[in-house]
């Protein structure tokens, strides 16, 4: 994201280690299962090793990139996703892009389906879906098309909250993306850090800031899964490792749709560095939310490609853009914006501490604000989920998922421990046991920036009858000022006997990351 290296870039690397691992059923290939198995075994490698080797935008990425030519669909395409998902920029990214019949769906979700979207409300998206595949598909004239371009949901100013049940709010309509409706809003950053909506600011300093490591404990993750404790909690704590500037009270709702833009005149005391931007919402009782967030390494100002160090000292002017998100802001509450050197453990730090300079006068935030639109409160574009029946199965141990910090006052060490899986249960129509268990731990000692490291643990287990398989993966980051180092095990089982094991150890050069 931005040029920074994600957590998410270890966490789902370290999941697919194992998920890669698995055999295929012999239900379904015969004797032939454990052939296939050991190749790939032998064949997987690991991820994170390959993304590692590719610390720039090259072609490594491109090949994959529909904005590389927008051109090159020719089909129709419906983009879907959510507010917490990692990928909803793609949406309006690929509606102002693409020269054929689409439309974006975006609600309040996680990386789920709409139908099963949590945060809420959830949607019957699998009519959505038939309607857009019998128009193209079938050419049956379902309306779909005489409908807005986007439909997006405005979430209204909530606690911060590790996990929502529902977000309220309302559904908007824009007709096309980029939308005649919704027109930049230039804040001016006061010397007194203050944030001038609509207004540039009349006087002008320079602030300074050096973010502590631990600056980001309360960020969530990148790409959230609905559970509980992955969304930002309370941004009270990191907002004080961080430059703030602030409104005053708003008198009237103020509606953001789309991605706000932080432009900031800058300079550094480092060659390599980064910046954390956060739009967070105040409440009255001064609970903060986050609401949007931008990262940027600095050597990727001008291009992701072709990334330049810095020149301590030399002021630049960089522009930091945002999630994409829908936003009301109720009145009494207060926008701020948050800048930081650090943002871990969802972006890896910087090899050395930063003190970064905002020189106030040469920097603003725009705000993508649409009015006020009281026909928002009458739409109702999508029925609610019809209740579905979920497929035979017996829990035999329930998950036991969850996100706990930890803060050792003797040694200064700070760990975020995440664990996930699906637990274990019985497939009933295939009698086919399951299991999946994972532990992520991202540690960091307070002022030693060689100390972030992040481990992954995954255990599988496929079992039926009298067979059974397991596989048992781990997967380690850490880095120094001039390298990551990336170590690797791999260890397969069938009937509870060690059957193969394969070990990785890799040092790769940071390169301007």
């Amino acid at each position: 994201m931005g040029g920074c290296l994600l957590a998410d870039n270890l966490s789902w690397a370290g999941q697919m280690f194992t998920r890669n691992s698995l055999p295929p059923d012999p239900r379904h290939v015969g004797e032939r299962w454990r052939d296939l198995w050991f190749q790939r075994l032998e064949h997987t490698g690991h991820w994170l090793e390959a993304w590692l080797e590719h610390q720039h935008r090259d072609a490594y990425w491109r090949h994959g990139s529909v904005c590389e030519d927008y051109g090159r669909v020719r089909c129709p395409v419906y983009a879907v996703s959510g507010w917490v998902d990692g990928y909803c920029n793609a949406v309006f990214r690929v509606l102002a892009g693409l020269d054929v019949p689409r439309k974006g769906l975006v609600g309040p979700w996680a990386h789920q389906y709409p139908d099963a979207g949590r945060p809420g409300p959830a949607i019957d998206f699998i009519n959505e879906c038939l309607r857009w595949w019998d128009h193209w598909l079938k050419e049956r004239d379902t309306g779909i098309m005489d409908e807005p371009m986007l439909h997006a949901w405005i979430q209204d100013s909530a606690p911060p909250r590790g996990a929502y049940v529902e977000r309220p709010g309302r559904w908007a309509a824009e007709p096309y993306w980029p939308s005649p409706n919704v027109a930049p809003e230039t804040c001016g950053l006061g010397a007194d850090g203050s944030l001038l909506l609509g207004e540039a600011a009349a006087d002008a300093d320079v602030h300074t800031i050096c973010s502590p490591l631990t600056t980001g404990r309360h960020a969530g993750k990148w790409c959230s899964y609905a559970v509980p404790g992955d969304l930002p909690v309370d941004q009270r704590s990191d907002d004080a490792r961080s430059l703030v500037f602030e409104t005053p009270p708003l008198t009237e709702p103020l509606d953001m749709l789309g991605a706000a833009v932080a432009e900031l005149e800058i300079e550094v005391d480092r060659p390599t560095a980064q910046v954390a931007v956060r739009i967070n919402d105040v409440a009255p009782d001064g609970a903060v939310t986050r609401v949007t967030y931008g990262l940027l390494n600095l050597t990727h100002r001008d291009s992701h490609a072709e990334p330049v160090p810095l020149e301590p000292g030399r002021v630049y002017r960089v522009r930091v853009p945002l999630k994409h998100v829908g936003q009301r802001f109720f009145p009494g509450h207060r926008l701020r914006l948050a800048v930081s050197t650090c943002y871990w453990p969802l972006a890896w730090p910087s090899p050395e501490p930063v003190t970064l300079r905002v020189h106030t006068a040469g920097s603003h935030l725009e705000l993508p604000l649409r009015p006020i639109q009281d026909e928002d409160e009458t739409t109702t574009p999508f029925a609610s989920p019809p209740a579905k029946a979920a497929a035979p199965h017996t829990v035999i141990e329930p998950p036991a998922n969850g996100w706990q910090l930890h803060e050792d006052l003797a040694s200064g060490e700070h760990s975020l421990e995440v664990r996930d899986g699906t637990g274990t249960f019985r497939i009933e129509q295939s009698g086919l046991t399951v299991s999946r268990t994972g532990k992520e731990l991202y540690r960091c000692v307070e002022g030693d920036w060689a100390s972030p490291s992040g481990e992954i643990q995954w255990r599988a287990s496929l079992a039926r009858g009298d067979w059974s398989i397991m596989t048992m993966t781990e997967t380690a980051l850490t880095a120094d000022a001039e390298y990551f180092h990336l170590k690797a095990s791999l260890k397969a089982y069938e009937n509870e006997e060690l059957c193969y094991e394969a070990n990785w150890s890799r040092r790769i050069p940071r390169d301007q990351v």
